[in-house]
């Protein structure tokens, strides 16, 4: 037995094992799951790097890890995450994760990201994409879906949301997720929800336009308006939020299309580039069931853009994420999944440092890992 355990070992005791129950099996799951979490958080790029690490940190991990047969190779990792199933392992670490890091936030923003290493075409694979929920305040995952083949975020949309507690929150989705039915179930769960709409809505788009050409100009001082000016990247941004009550402008055969809508909203993008002096305006609507508040709906609306660059840039970026050959497709849910998930924990790190040097620094003392992962120094 290891001198010590902690949460994340205890949780991860109630994961079915996909592997057939066998005599032959030299390595425990928790094991090897732990080991492709830890090899994740201190860099490793993939399971040949990941044992590698392991075999150099073998002293510290046995101190609350079994390994009875020592560190398991890269064969025997890519084999148990090409079997595990990513709802199994996400039901166990994500409440693993919301105990540690805390409170979520109000606001849910759902996006898709293609996993462009995981597209061959010798075997002709397509890449993977996967839909995740992501709390943009706290930057913690809440969970991912991927996205069957041949099919779209449309239907991964729906199986996400069944992962999530939604009560009481601000769910925010792109304009492939503005449909019918992910409203009525964000609504029938407890939340409410702020949906993007476009030209794959075109009636419901159209009406929009017409209904804020026609609209007085607000009041001053109104709370269907709200106007914020930011400065930085070498350009000034200024965004105009404008609200109405949807009762007063959709039609009734929108009003019933969509449950428990209350206010739509309209986003305007003014852009200065300071170095070229360039200008330009962008124009996007949206439909909530929240009270046209124009503050409280720009915030969540701005808020969704922290799933790009909080966590897709990040894990291209940091995570290198896209440059990872993965083919096999439950492999590169799972590995998508743990990037997630160590992102998660760095980011509950109060230091200043970026979240690159955090990284190397889990890869350089064991000490800061355990930390990360709550276990108690020995």
């Amino acid at each position: 037995m290891p001198p010590q355990t902690c949460a994340l070992v205890e949780r991860l005791q109630t994961i079915p094992d996909p592997r057939r129950q066998t005599e032959n099996l030299k390595h425990p799951l928790v094991d090897l799951i732990v080991l492709g979490f830890c090899g994740v958080l201190a860099g490793g790029a993939d399971f040949v790097e990941i044992a590698k690490w392991g075999r150099l940190n073998e002293t510290f991990l046995r101190s609350f890890l079994e390994l009875p047969h020592g560190i398991p190779s890269h064969d025997t990792l890519t084999r148990v995450f090409a079997a595990l199933k990513p709802a199994a392992l996400q039901e166990v670490l994500v409440p693993w994760l919301l105990e540690k890091r805390g409170e979520v936030g109000e606001w849910i923003h759902v996006d898709g990201k293609t996993l462009r290493g995981t597209r061959c075409q010798q075997r002709k694979l397509k890449a993977l994409h996967v839909v995740s929920a992501w709390a943009g305040q706290s930057g913690l995952t809440l969970g991912q879906v991927a996205v069957a083949e041949k099919s779209n975020e449309i239907t991964a949309i729906p199986d996400l949301l069944k992962l999530l507690d939604l009560r009481e929150k601000i769910v925010t989705i792109d304009a492939i997720g503005c449909q019918k039915p992910i409203a009525e179930t964000i609504v029938a769960e407890g939340g409410d929800y702020v949906l993007a709409v476009k030209a794959n809505q075109p009636t419901l788009h159209a009406e929009l336009q017409t209904a804020f050409a026609q609209a007085p100009a607000p009041k001053l001082r109104s709370s269907r308006v709200a106007t914020t000016v930011t400065h930085g990247h070498g350009r000034i941004e200024r965004r105009t939020v404008r609200t109405l009550p949807a009762q007063e402008v959709l039609s009734a055969a929108q009003l019933a299309l969509w449950l428990g809508v209350l206010a739509v909203v309209m986003v305007t993008r003014e852009v200065w580039e300071q170095g070229t002096g360039a200008y330009r305006t962008e124009t996007s609507y949206y439909l909530s069931s929240l009270p046209p508040l124009a503050r409280r709906l720009g915030a969540a609306i701005r808020g969704h853009w922290r799933i790009e660059n909080g966590l897709h840039w990040v894990l291209d970026v940091v995570f290198r994420e896209d440059a990872r050959r993965v083919y096999d497709r439950t492999t590169a849910d799972n590995v998508a999944f743990l990037n997630r998930l160590a992102l998660s924990v760095l980011r509950g790190d109060p230091s200043k440092d970026s979240l690159k040097v955090k990284r190397k620094q889990a890869g350089w003392s064991t000490s800061y890992l355990a930390q990360l992962l709550g276990i108690s120094p020995t």
